[in-house]
């Protein structure tokens, strides 16, 4: 029996150890942290569970092969409860409210309703979105290695497709935005997804909403990570918690094992990193095995962004204060770190019992930051730790203030649980500029995913929602999918 290290313990280590798992192989999943999931995470602040990952899953719905990769891990079941977001996001400004329903129709009469002068792009885009519901996750194998009759099976699930992306070419969200004239619906438009991504990315995100596919598991993310490495270790893999690994042993061409951070080492048949890439070629592997695609991305700062967050939980004595759901309020401009900011985002949990005591709910605040405000929360948490606390609540105390400021009613009766930084994103995750997501891919950005493999390496394999495109929680889980594909088809 053949026997594959994994090294991290997030989504996309834990489906290539499951699927690794069905085929017959012996894994082993090495996890820095106590918990397992990575960045699919959640804890408990005084009987709450915040919630640090997941705001609708893509393939939610019945039929796809993600929905039934999201089933074989164990992230959906017959015991897993959907909640069914009426919604992708609301923005208000000055008693007005721009909000992007489910129901599609519903949005296009009330964009038209609101702004007859952009009746032209609002068609457009409702149109545009309606073609993008057929969009999907291909995870049967992966792209570099699809033939032609794959590419034509996927283009026939795909057919609209092709058509969104060129309505939007060489247009950015920031693009976007600008060509509505109708100011509420120009900067609601910038809010969801980042100012640098292509246009084309708030279509699909959309979709993914108005076509079914964007539901959230109830129990939240922590839950659902919790459920994951159960299967996992119901199958027969190994989980080894709190287990840091120092590096990958290299002998030529082939990965013998790997070192521990204590210097125990474990052989291995074939290697899985399935962390950070960055992470992967600063610590784990000599950079000189990085692919020249993935370093241009690193260097090519315009069109391939990085971002990250500042965010705050607060509890709320009572629901109903806080509309549901993601909702942006447009207030007077104010600095995080090194970013200004004249909204905020609202993430209110109260569709979710399990999340808070009977009676009360959890909201997030989240504030977009970038890599220079990683540096800055990095450096002063290395330099002076008290400052670094004491700054973080400067700082949520001051978003308590603007968001009791946009509800009064709720002075009294809110109370902060949490506050965390691009920092916590490196310290607990490796993550390259705090990023929780990958790069944001421009509108000049190329196409295409990072290979999984490792030129150089014949046994090491990428997994992480790096090499997939500007990834998240779907894409993660394929590439663990697609780095198990490629161990299996190796040892058929």
């Amino acid at each position: 029996m053949k026997k594959v290290v994994i090294i991290g313990g997030g989504i996309s280590g834990l489906t290539a150890g499951i699927y690794l798992q069905f085929a017959g192989f012996k894994t082993i999943i090495l996890e820095k942290n106590r918990v397992p999931g990575g960045e699919c995470m959640g804890w408990k602040r005084e009987g709450f569970t915040i919630d640090n990952c997941i705001r609708w899953l893509t393939d939610s719905k019945n039929g796809s092969h993600m929905n039934q990769l999201w089933k074989n891990i164990g992230m959906l079941g017959d015991d897993v409860e959907l909640y069914e977001r009426d919604a992708f996001f609301s923005y208000s400004k000055n008693g007005m409210t721009v909000t992007f329903w489910r129901d599609l129709e519903r949005t296009r009469k009330e964009l038209l309703e609101l702004a007859p002068e952009d009746t032209e792009n609002i068609e457009k885009l409702i149109a545009n979105v309606r073609k993008a519901e057929c969009r999907h996750v291909p995870i049967q194998k992966p792209m570099d290695k699809m033939g032609i009759k794959d590419f034509m099976k996927m283009a026939a699930s795909m057919k609209e497709v092709p058509a969104v992306e060129k309505a939007y070419k060489g247009m950015s969200i920031t693009d976007l935005a600008a060509s509505f004239k109708n100011p509420i619906i120009s900067k609601a438009l910038r809010q969801m997804v980042f100012e640098d991504n292509r246009a084309s990315s708030f279509i699909f995100s959309y979709a993914a909403i108005t076509g079914g596919n964007g539901d959230i598991p109830l129990g939240g993310s922590l839950a659902a990570s919790l459920r994951i490495a159960d299967r996992y270790r119901l199958l027969g893999g190994e989980l080894r918690l709190g287990t840091p690994v120092r590096n990958v042993v290299i002998n030529k061409n082939r990965a013998t094992g790997v070192v521990l951070e204590g210097g125990y080492q474990i052989e291995a048949d074939y290697v899985i990193c399935a962390t950070d890439v960055n992470h992967i070629f600063t610590r784990l592997l000599p950079n000189k095995y990085m692919s020249k695609s993935l370093k241009e991305r690193f260097k090519d700062t315009d069109n391939y962004s990085i971002y990250s967050g500042f965010h705050v939980a607060f509890s709320i004595d009572e629901k109903g204060i806080v509309p549901s759901g993601t909702n942006f309020f447009d207030c007077q401009e104010f600095s995080i770190a090194r970013s200004k900011a004249d909204t905020f985002r609202v993430t209110c949990f109260d569709y979710d019992p399990s999340l808070s005591p009977e009676g009360k709910s959890v909201i997030q605040v989240q504030i977009q930051q970038r890599s220079d405000d990683c540096e800055y929360w990095v450096r002063l948490r290395a330099t002076d730790p008290l400052a670094y606390e004491k700054r973080k609540m400067e700082y949520a105390k001051l978003l308590q203030n603007i968001v009791e400021k946009e509800f009064p009613q709720l002075v009294g009766k809110i109370r902060m649980l949490d506050a965390w930084t691009p920092a916590t994103y490196v310290r607990s995750c490796n993550a390259y500029k705090g990023a929780f997501m990958a790069f944001a891919s421009g509108k000049n950005a190329k196409s295409g995913n990072i290979p999984g493999v490792v030129k150089g390496l014949e046994n090491v394999f990428l997994a992480g929602q790096w090499v997939m495109g500007s990834g998240g929680l779907p894409l993660a889980s394929a590439a663990g999918r697609f780095a198990s594909w490629r161990i299996e088809k190796k040892e058929s």
